[in-house]
């Protein structure tokens, strides 16, 4: 038997999943909110804005806003950069705001997120445990060398068996 790739490690995640899991983060984060009501969500583009979606949604939140991280390319890893600011004025330092990715995983690109909005409380839908310091609420952990596939990343295809031909 030959050893497996690190991406065959794979957690494989359909919209239905997804969205029972982002929707059981929101319930998770009912009790969470500072004066009971989130002033915001922040989305980490791309892969939290599916579940930042159903979040606000869930929790009634209706100033929602991005920002975006670059901290890779297809090929490497790079330091993160934030191409792309929420609206300062009106999340300011953070507080009552809602960040939400799909992932944690080194916990690098929420590094660079905290340090722009210190008092915000961070929740991911699942998260790996090099970041999970980095992450106030998540749904789901998974080892670091598990590959979660998203639905927004597959196509329906032909899957060569485990053993065999």
């Amino acid at each position: 038997m030959t050893d497996r790739l690190p991406h065959e490690k794979g957690f494989h995640v359909s919209w239905d999943q997804l969205h029972r899991d982002a929707r059981a983060l929101a319930w998770r984060l009912q009790g969470e909110a500072p004066e009971g009501r989130w002033r915001a969500v922040v989305a980490i583009t791309r892969g939290g804005m599916a579940p930042a979606m159903i979040v606000a949604r869930e929790l009634d939140i209706r100033t929602v806003d991005t920002i975006s991280v670059k901290s890779y390319n297809h090929q490497d890893q790079t330091a993160p950069r934030i191409i792309k600011s929420p609206d300062m004025g009106i999340v300011g330092d953070g507080a009552g705001v809602l960040i939400v990715d799909d992932l944690v995983d080194t916990g690098r690109t929420l590094e660079l997120v905290r340090a722009t909005m210190p008092r915000a409380h961070v929740a991911t839908v699942y998260a790996k445990p090099m970041g999970r310091a980095q992450v106030d609420t998540f749904i789901t952990e998974v080892s670091q060398d598990t590959w979660i596939f998203f639905p927004w990343d597959m196509a329906l295809q032909y899957v060569k068996p485990y053993r065999g031909a």
